[in-house]
């Protein structure tokens, strides 16, 4: 039981400060005139006074509260390496043992798993969350069982006890980690890109030759092997192998006494894009078209654009001298012979045969194709005469046959079954409202698909691959009408662009083929085929288990599934026909980024509550008593505050001036005064 004397003025303060000046003015003025009464007067007023401030006697009857120690173990992926984790549950528990002792003492135990993604160990957020629960009045200490490899430092609470952290991890680990300091999310094909890579020994690691093996593969490829120097960073320059996403691997074999393998392996996922297009346009004659074709060419300012007009044919005779024809004479031999490699795409437009581009050339655009090059056909009138670039050695390489028969007459292009799953015509914008054409080559389609037709269903676009390039062939040379509003107009310059990346292989358009977008851990794999089905797609883990998933067609021609893997790394997908590659999670995980256990991180947090950090190899340590501010912390043992806190039971109150007693003691004193001021 606690007493205390409390007051409750009875008037307002400044009321009450207001009578004690009146009470000692009135003194000063009786003593100053010598009245024999005055002290009596005075203890008079001062009674009053008292009485009004409302003093009272409290009584309180109290209950003590125990203290509470904090155990918070970390369980999290860093943990599960060598003997952590059952180092951390027989600490913990001996731990609380030893607490339990205390009969003053209670105990709250919180474990920490990994971080949402990859967040890490998220150990200063628990521990916030767990005191903001708590009564900080109780808190005599907090014990964190960990491998001190914490990411959110920032979160670190204000202690009012002290902070104490017992090392799970040994002296003698040592691990080896692989990591890419810079890797750009693209790269220019056919231009070198420079990755910066870093091995280093951490930890107790042992003397060698400072050499590692460095493993290095490509979309799940066989890798190549090099031996690389640890402890500094390595540039590589890396070429892109194909556009789009590629899945690069780098990997570092498991040395013997590493604590783990998780960060000896690197995960890159690169896009391959292209520089500039460079297009070579080759024009049979001037009309409203060819200058279509080279404004949309030239609009893009990713596309190199040369082209090639014939503006007199040799049969011309009109008396105009060669020599003021031109500046210099168009090297079609450096083009078609020399530089032809040099280009991404070769189109024709209404080209044909004048004797301009002798056989030998055309030749050798057919062995660019066959090599992996692209050709365009836009075919006009003369290709169903007599000198048609089909009756060349293009014809090897050309998708259809001329009937020589050109339609002139208004007609609305239309996209094919075929082409409603095709990715080069499937959704293009407002298909039924677009304008006419008004002539048609009559062809018949020898091989690959038709994507678009014209007048009685005739073929319109065709595309065809050919050894290892691509080819298509538009039969209509009235396409600028789009271009030119015709009738509403149409999707042109879209429908070269689609054409143009096809031509150039760009994945997101191929028509048949197995891909997959990673979020995280989840990924959603893309199934494209010109097939009504598409056969179940495996999924196979890091860890070698598989998984079997059915696709589901979501647009024609395009088929998806999801899949959530279990684990960070390189997963391979396959069905039927094809095979692909992608990587789940972060290049290197978050938790395995530094493995050895260290108190270093958590140093300054730990000091500024008087804590200590030991480490549990050396035995559990004692826990003692110590006062606040004192050092919590020595060789074996750690301390915690005792906070003395409790809670009130039941109050009383007496008042120390009762009115009865006032009344009674101020009129005696008035009483007395007059009697003494008057002399009986």
């Amino acid at each position: 039981m606690t007493q205390t004397i409390v007051f409750d003025p009875l008037v307002p303060m400044a009321l009450l400060i207001a009578a004690a000046v009146v009470v000692f003015a009135g003194l000063g003025l009786s003593v100053w005139r010598r009245l024999s009464g005055a002290w009596l007067r005075g203890f008079a007023g001062i009674v009053v006074i008292a009485a009004l401030t409302g003093p009272s006697l409290q009584r309180e009857e109290r209950g003590n509260l125990n203290d509470i120690v904090v155990i918070i173990s970390d369980e999290s992926a860093s943990q599960s390496l060598a003997e952590r984790a059952d180092v951390t549950s027989q600490a913990s528990d001996a731990l609380e043992a030893l607490l339990a002792e205390r009969s003053d003492t209670d105990i709250v135990r919180v474990s920490v798993q990994d971080g949402a993604g990859d967040a890490g160990t998220q150990l200063m957020s628990v521990l916030s969350e767990t005191l903001a629960e708590l009564p900080q009045s109780r808190i005599a200490g907090a014990f964190l069982l960990s491998d001190g490899r914490v990411h959110d430092l920032e979160r670190a609470p204000n202690m009012p006890a002290p902070l104490h952290l017992l090392l799970t991890g040994k002296s003698t680990d040592w691990d080896r980690r692989l990591s890419v300091t810079n890797a750009p999310a693209f790269a220019i094909l056919g231009k070198a890109v420079t990755l910066t890579l870093k091995i280093e020994d951490m930890g107790a690691a042992p003397t060698g030759t400072g050499f590692a093996p460095l493993d290095i593969s490509i979309d799940g490829g066989t890798p190549q092997r090099f031996e690389v120097p640890t402890g500094a960073e390595i540039d590589l320059p890396l070429t892109l192998p194909h556009g789009g996403r590629n899945v690069i691997q780098f990997s570092v074999p498991t040395a013997e006494g590493e604590l783990t393998a998780r960060n000896n392996t690197a995960l890159i996922q690169m896009n391959g894009v292209r520089d500039r297009l460079r297009v070579l346009l080759v024009s049979g004659e001037p009309h409203p078209g060819g200058r279509t074709w080279r404004n949309l060419l030239k609009s893009d300012s990713s596309v190199d654009l040369v082209h090639f007009t014939i503006l007199r044919p040799p049969e011309k005779q009109d008396g105009v001298p060669t020599s003021e024809l031109s500046l210099i004479a168009f090297p079609t031999r450096e083009l078609f012979m020399d530089k032809i490699e040099d280009f991404d795409l070769i189109i024709f437009d209404r080209y044909k045969r004048r004797g301009i581009l002798p056989s030998l050339y055309l030749e050798n655009v057919v062995r660019y194709v066959q090599e992996g090059g692209a050709v365009l056909v836009a075919a006009g009138p003369d290709f169903a005469s007599s000198n048609s670039i089909y009756r060349s050695p293009l014809a090897e390489i050309l998708p259809a046959t001329p009937t020589a028969r050109v339609i002139e007459q208004g007609y609305r292009p239309t996209i094919s079954d075929l082409g409603a799953r095709h990715p080069v015509t499937a959704g293009l914008p407002d298909a039924e409202n677009w304008g006419r054409w008004m002539r048609q080559i009559e062809v018949e389609a020898n091989t690959g698909d038709v994507l678009m037709t014209g007048i009685d269903e005739r073929p319109l676009l065709i595309l065809n691959r050919v050894g290892e390039g691509r080819v298509a062939m538009l039969a209509s040379d009235h396409a600028w009408l789009w271009n030119r509003g015709f009738e509403g107009g149409g999707p042109q310059l879209e429908l070269l662009r689609r054409l143009a990346h096809w031509m150039m292989g760009e994945p997101e358009l191929e028509e048949d083929a197995l891909m997959a977008q990673a979020t995280g851990q989840s990924m959603r794999i893309i199934r494209r085929t010109l097939s009504e089905r598409a056969a179940p797609v495996i999924v196979t883990a890091p860890d070698g288990s598989e998984v079997e998933l059915d696709m589901i067609e979501t647009q024609p021609g395009r088929f998806e599934a999801r899949h959530t893997g279990g684990e960070i790394g390189l997963y391979r997908l396959k069905d039927s026909e094809h095979e692909a590659v992608i990587g789940l999670g972060p290049a290197a995980p978050r938790e395995f980024e530094k493995t050895i256990a260290t108190g270093d991180l958590l140093e300054p947090t730990i000091d500024a509550t008087r804590g200590g950090i030991l480490r549990l190899e050396d035995g559990i340590p004692t826990i003692r008593a110590v006062r606040e501010g004192r050092p919590a912390a020595g060789r074996g043992w750690v301390g915690i505050t005792p906070r003395s806190a409790y809670e009130t039971l039941n109050v009383r109150q007496t008042p120390l001036l009762p009115a009865w007693l006032v009344l009674l003691l101020a009129s005696g004193l008035i009483v007395a005064a007059w009697l003494r001021e008057g002399r009986r």
